[in-house]
């Protein structure tokens, strides 16, 4: 004897009333579309019902929902119309279109194979000094950049830097004496220094080579120009 669920015993004309008593209440049936634009919608109208402080009730309110079918909203279990996600923005005060922020959006991803960054100019770069860049974004998306610094010769007088944006090392081979701010900082492989890219940093002394290091800096904003003004083509 065949076991039938709850759900595939209701008649599909009761199916249908039921989408249809949905349809003149604002909401569509879920389809291929709803399930990614379902989740979405429920993640942002939670997010800003925080960021307003109001509860479901109060939202419900607003919308002229009840408390139940904002919650099924919240939680992807239905598919609201047009005219209800308008009115959701409206009751939130955002744009309708911040409701659909993130969909279907191209993020950018860098990937460089090894050896094949592209060198940048550094002073000291003739005297052995070696900057590969391992990508940077562009536009509103370059938030750091990284880069592998390889040192092979000893020099008297080692450049100082300073740059904007928060700087982290991490050291690979060799070892080294990093300056930043009157301190000094011995650096072997495993050793992490961070610190604020506008102090004047910059190694000290080569004491075994060569010297190889990680060097990621951060901007937390982009920085004025998209690429830096010394990339050189390998």
């Amino acid at each position: 004897m065949t076991t039938r669920s709850p759900r595939s015993e209701i008649p599909a004309t009761g199916r249908a009333r039921e989408a249809a008593r949905q349809s003149a209440q604002g909401f569509e049936s879920p389809g291929a579309a709803a399930t990614q634009l379902g989740p979405l919608i429920g993640w942002r109208v939670r997010s800003r019902c925080r960021e307003l402080g109001l509860s479901a009730s109060q939202l419900a309110d607003r919308v002229g929902l009840s408390r139940a079918m904002i919650s099924k909203i919240e939680n992807a279990q239905v598919s609201p119309s047009l005219a209800t996600i308008s009115r959701l923005a409206e009751a939130l005060e955002i744009p309708v279109t911040s409701l659909f922020q993130g969909l279907d959006e191209e993020r950018d991803a860098l990937f460089t194979r090894a050896g094949t960054g592209p060198e940048l100019s550094r002073p000291g770069t003739r005297s052995g000094h070696r900057y590969q860049l391992l990508g940077s974004m562009r536009g509103p998306a370059k938030r750091m950049e990284a880069m592998v610094v390889t040192l092979t010769s000893q020099e008297e007088v080692f450049p100082l830097y300073q740059h904007p944006g928060t700087e982290l090392l991490y050291m690979l081979e060799g070892q080294m004496t990093y300056g930043y701010a009157g301190a000094k900082y011995d650096m072997e492989p495993g050793d992490a220094l961070q610190f604020d890219g506008e102090v004047a940093h910059g190694p000290v002394r080569l004491s075994r080579l060569p010297v190889r290091f990680l060097s990621v800096t951060a901007y937390g904003r982009p920085p004025h120009d998209e690429q830096p003004s010394d990339l050189k083509s390998t």
